[in-house]
């Protein structure tokens, strides 16, 4: 199982991993921060962008902040930073 840090955007224009912050991604969704709805939009971008299931991917820290740490199921590290290497800040 990899992990992943993420600073999530809401109400941004669109959704997208809009590259590498720090050690993680920044994800902008177009969600509002209510409800789970933004956390739920998240979720479905990393999916689509690392093309797996959303029900591979579970928030882990950060549910009620914007700085998170997801758990990616069925994927190692070594994956995961491969995926994410043509990222840029």
């Amino acid at each position: 199982m990899a992990t992943l840090n993420v600073k999530v955007v809401p109400g941004a224009s669109r959704d997208r991993v809009a590259g590498r912050y720090g050690d993680g991604v920044k994800v902008q969704v177009s969600a509002p921060p209510e409800d789970g709805k933004a956390n739920k939009a998240v979720i479905k971008v990393l999916a689509d962008f690392l093309g797996i299931r959303p029900d591979h991917i579970q928030i882990s820290r950060g549910h009620t902040q914007p700085r998170k740490v997801v758990a990616i199921e069925g994927m190692d590290q070594a994956t995961l930073d491969g995926k994410l290497a043509g990222l840029t800040n």
